[in-house]
């Protein structure tokens, strides 16, 4: 029996492979006999002969991936996408300021989170170092840990005046660091 991550991990890679030979000019058949239920397919789409135009793949997983996607590599490992800059994950944390419970709290309060990870995860990749950004790392850190790993809406909404407070301390911080999201 075949785990559900094997099976998206093969159609992850076809799809991978399918796309790399589409940019190199040629299609491959797709392997019938590898697909199964709840795997990706791909089948050629049309392109004019006269054009000259490679034949384009076209891909449609059933379901989600469950790791994150990343480039594959001419070694055949996965490559990860670049982290994102400091400037941009302040921006969109930014963006949630002008936000509330007040119509999607579910929504809001994950999103503030997610936007809270990925400038945590910005700042500690930053060129600059995590330690150019030390009391930012540390509230999100406080954050974690009083989430302890606990995501969900009601623990979301338990804690929502430090999820809050922390986006707002940062802010604040940012804002006194101009250099480091201009």
């Amino acid at each position: 029996m075949t785990s559900t991550s094997s099976v998206r991990r093969v159609a992850l890679l076809a799809a991978a492979l399918a796309a790399l030979a589409v940019s190199c000019g040629t299609t491959p058949e797709p392997d019938r006999a590898a697909a199964g239920p709840g795997t990706a397919t791909t089948a050629p789409a049309s392109a004019s002969a006269t054009t000259g135009a490679p034949e384009a793949v076209t891909t449609t997983p059933t379901t989600a991936p469950a790791e994150p996607v990343g480039t594959p590599s001419t070694t055949g490992t996965v490559e990860t996408p670049p982290v994102e800059k400091v400037r941009d994950a302040f921006a969109t944390l930014q963006a949630t300021l002008n936000e509330s419970c007040a119509t999607d709290c579910s929504y809001f309060l994950n999103r503030v989170h997610r936007e809270l990870q990925e400038l945590d995860t910005a700042m500690k990749a930053d060129p600059k170092g995590p330690g150019h950004f030390p009391e930012p790392i540390q509230k999100i850190a406080d954050l974690n840990e009083t989430l302890a790993g606990d995501t969900s809406f009601e623990n979301l909404k338990k804690h929502e005046k430090q999820l809050i407070g922390t986006r707002d301390f940062i802010n604040t911080w940012m804002q006194g660091h101009p250099d480091d999201y201009r």
